[in-house]
Parts: structure tokens; C-alpha cells; sequence
């Protein structure tokens, strides 16, 4: 072969070549379209995300809480009471028993159901009482019967120590009551000034007035006793209105 017919023969290759280098690249044809759906397809049915208590255990008395979710629904019921929702809410509750709520969920699709129940408890037992101590006599006559107050030089019950005077004498009816050989004496009580015998006839005159007021309130006078102690024993030694009021009084304590 010639020089010039090599030549030749590589143009003709090197122009095949480029031919089949600028073809034009196919794309792959598209993917086929979905088939339409059949127009009576049937329509979905309600989806119940979730229907639940919290808490599922309550004492009588105490609230829960009832939470749904629900979709493709044109009709929400709960009962016990509570009747058509929204499709998504929340309800508190006060279940006084053990009780299962039932959702009812209706559309197009159909029917859904779910269930959410909630325990209720019985409280515990209330704690059994303790007794309280029976006061006995000496803390009734301490702290129950209550001293009678005086004017200055005189006796006669005053009218705001009636009621006091009411309270001793229901005190008295129950400490009698419970011991009826018990003695209660009292004891009359007069303010430094004076003379030692008038005060001791003073102090005599308001015991014997308040044991007669007594009697009329239906205290058992033979229960009774008197003794007067006059400026002997006072109960503040200060030389005031205040400290001598408080001395001028008739006393209750148990006969010796």
C-alpha cells in the first residue's frame, strides 16, 4: 500500500469517528402515569389516633382527664354523659365507680370505636379515733369553775358575772355527778383595804352570796361549803384599782 493510500484510509476512519461522537443521546421515555382511581372507590374510614385517661386511677372525688385524636370523621360521641366531641380534644371527668368511656367515631368510611377506662378507688379508711381523757374532777374544778368578782365593799352577784356564775354551777352539776361525796368549798376573798375583822365578815358575806346564787341554779347545797380567808390571801400585792379587783372574789376548791 502506498504512502498516500494509508493516508487516506486514516482520514476515513478518523471522520467515521467523529460522526459517531456527535450523534444526539435518547432520554429515556417518562414513567407511566398512576391509573386513575375507579370513581366509586369507597371513602376512608375514621382513624382513632388515640383515645386515653390520665390517670387511669383516681380516688372517689378526684377529676381525670379524657384526651382523643381522630381524623377522617364527620361525627364525634363519647358517653357517660358527655355526648359529641371535636375530633381532637380534652375533657376532665369525675367518675364516682370503675368506668369505661366509649368514643364513637362515624363518617363517610364508616365506623371507629375505642375504649378508655378509669379506675376509681375507695378512699382508706379513716384513722380510728382516740378517745380524748376524761377530765377528772380536778381539772374540771381548775379550769371549768371560774372565780366571782366584787365591786369594792360589797357582796351582791354583779350582772356580768352571771354567765360566769351559769357556767360554774353546770361545772358543779357534773363534778357532783361523778363523785357524790365530792365537797366543794368556797372561799371569800377581800382587797387589802380594811380592817382585818371587816374584811374576814366581807369576805364571809360574798361566799354565802354565791352559794345561795348557786342553790337557785340547782347546785345541791349541802355540796357546798364556805370559809372566809378576808384580805389574807391575795391574789396581787400591788397598791392599784386592777391588782384590788382582782383580789375582791369568791374562790372554788376542794373541801380539806
Amino acid at each position: 500500500m502506498t504512502k498516500q493510500k494509508v493516508t487516506l484510509a486514516l482520514l476515513a476512519v478518523l471522520v467515521l469517528g467523529l460522526s459517531a461522537g456527535c450523534k444526539k443521546k435518547i432520554p429515556p421515555p417518562p414513567p407511566a402515569a398512576p391509573a386513575p382511581l375507579p370513581e366509586n372507590a369507597p371513602a376512608a374510614k375514621p382513624t382513632i389516633a388515640y383515645f386515653s385517661a390520665e390517670p387511669t386511677t383516681v380516688t372517689v372525688g378526684q377529676p381525670s382527664s379524657l384526651r382523643w385524636s381522630v381524623t377522617d370523621a364527620t361525627s364525634v360521641t363519647i358517653d357517660n354523659g358527655i355526648g359529641e366531641v371535636s375530633p381532637n380534644g380534652r375533657r376532665g371527668v369525675y367518675p364516682n365507680a370503675t368506668t369505661t368511656y366509649h368514643l364513637t367515631a362515624t363518617g363517610a368510611g364508616g365506623t371507629s370505636t375505642a375504649d378508655a377506662t378509669i379506675t376509681v378507688s375507695s378512699p382508706p379508711p379513716p384513722a380510728p379515733a382516740q378517745n380524748a381523757p376524761q377530765p377528772t374532777i380536778q381539772d374540771i374544778l381548775a379550769k371549768q369553775v371560774q372565780d366571782i368578782h366584787f365591786e369594792y365593799d360589797k357582796s351582791d352577784i354583779r350582772g356580768e358575772d352571771q354567765a360566769i356564775l351559769q357556767g360554774d354551777a353546770s361545772a358543779l352539776k357534773t363534778i357532783f355527778q361523778m363523785d357524790a361525796n365530792f365537797i366543794v368549798t368556797i372561799e371569800g376573798h377581800c382587797d387589802e383595804r380594811g380592817s382585818a375583822e371587816y374584811n374576814l365578815a366581807l369576805g364571809d358575806r360574798r361566799a354565802a352570796a354565791t352559794k345561795d346564787a348557786l342553790i337557785s341554779l340547782g347546785v345541791p347545797g349541802d355540796k357546798l361549803k364556805t370559809v372566809s380567808f378576808g384580805k389574807e390571801r391575795p391574789l396581787c400585792t400591788e397598791a392599784m384599782e386592777e391588782c384590788y379587783a382582782r383580789n375582791r372574789r369568791a374562790h372554788f376548791s376542794a373541801a380539806q
